[in-house]
């Protein structure tokens, strides 16, 4: 019984110390001012000479954890414009749960991927803890390819809300387990450990390597992959912030974008997070906020080469919910300066906006709830109504 019980304690303990380190980006550093080291080029749009198609084959949803008015006009400020400015349809989302006023971003990431609201903590089941179809599950039943792409660890709440059904959020070995029920093209983040390094001893990537897919553990090792299934676990457990990362962001969006267009399918959808967005907030860090936000940028400045050159696929830019209650104080352009500052070392329950572009865009401008993202890419694929669960 002794043995029983210290083996219980030390599999509590190792479980408690993983979700401890999974969480440690919301300690508050309160760092209010930023001043630019690169300013990235922005895109140059001249929509007369785009013709895009009716609707889309492909979306291309990218989700910046946390990203609310300011944080996108701190980084529009250093910047002097973003390539989210260049698209053209503008709508607002509000943000609440099922069971709070302020969502978290497993109930905030479900009701985008599913169209229902539920409780904070919740990644892909209901208020009763019923499985919930994404809208990566619908595009895998309709023959399309899917694909993820995460700053975060691939197992984080918004990437496990559009593939995983599991109460808890922080059950990140559950939501490993659950990359393995789907046929998922391609997936690139952190969180090699919860693959790897298990309680229940399985070794999901060897689990990879026999479904065919292709497994790294560096964006640039896969350069040369072209087509076919991959993964790619780029840290043990998140990727470092924006300044070590280097351009681990934009170089995964564009090789999802390659290897799942390349696909033998009916189109592709993918989902791209900006998650430390969402830490900066927490940690009310301006310069963490900004330069995340100037990072995701860059990665949507490459989906929005290739819709243009398309013509088939849609881009949204959107959030889950707000971080930190930001505000800006004060900037300068020219000078790259921005000054912000912060209500809450959490999330706030502000409206956070949404952009489109490409076929089917105007379907997001105005106010609506979360849940009306994925109505509107539904119904945009031109799922059948019969085929929902």
């Amino acid at each position: 019984m002794r043995r029983l019980s210290t083996l219980l304690l030390i599999l509590f303990s190792f479980t408690y110390a993983g979700l401890v380190a999974q969480e440690n980006y919301k300690d508050v550093k309160q760092k209010y001012e930023y001043t630019v080291e690169n300013k990235h080029e922005v895109l140059s749009i001249n929509y007369d000479d785009i013709r895009f198609k009716k609707r889309p084959k492909n979306i291309i949803l990218f989700i910046g954890d946390g990203m609310g008015t300011a944080q996108l006009f701190s980084a529009i400020t250093v910047n002097e414009g973003l390539n989210i400015e260049q698209m053209p349809y503008v709508g607002f989302l509000k943000t609440q749960s099922a069971d709070n006023y302020v969502t978290d971003s497993g109930a905030g990431g479900t009701a985008i991927s599913t169209g229902t609201r539920t409780y904070n903590g919740a990644v892909g089941v209901d208020m009763n803890g019923n499985k919930l179809t994404t809208i990566l599950e619908y595009s895998e039943r309709n023959g399309k390819a899917t694909g993820l792409v995460s700053t975060s660890a691939i197992t984080h709440a918004t990437p496990a809300s559009f593939i995983a059904h599991q109460p808890n959020r922080n059950l990140y070995e559950a939501i490993a387990a659950d990359f393995m029920n789907t046929e998922i093209d391609v997936f690139i983040g952190g969180g090699a450990d919860f693959f790897t390094k298990r309680v229940d001893g399985r070794n999901l990537v060897l689990e990879l390597n026999q479904k065919g897919y292709h497994v790294g553990y560096n964006i640039d090792d896969v350069e040369g992959v072209k087509e076919g299934k991959l993964a790619v676990l780029t840290a043990v457990a998140h990727n470092p912030g924006y300044k070590k990362r280097g351009e681990m962001l934009s170089k995964s969006t564009t090789k999802a974008i390659e290897v799942l267009n390349n696909a033998d399918s009916k189109g592709f959808f993918l989902m791209v997070e900006g998650s430390q967005i969402d830490w900066g907030g927490h940690q009310n860090d301006a310069a963490y906020v900004t330069g995340e936000v100037l990072d995701m940028d860059k990665a949507v400045g490459e989906a929005l080469k290739f819709a243009m050159e398309d013509r088939r696929t849609l881009v949204i830019v959107t959030a889950d919910h707000e971080t930190g209650g930001m505000t800006i104080e004060d900037g300068n352009p020219a000078e790259g300066f921005v000054k912000a500052g912060f209500t809450t070392g959490d999330h706030s329950a502000v409206m956070v906006p949404v952009f489109a572009f490409g076929p089917g865009a105007e379907e997001f401008i105005g106010v609506y709830d979360n849940t009306d993202i994925f109505e509107k890419m539904y119904q945009l694929f031109k799922f059948k109504e019969e085929d929902k669960d």
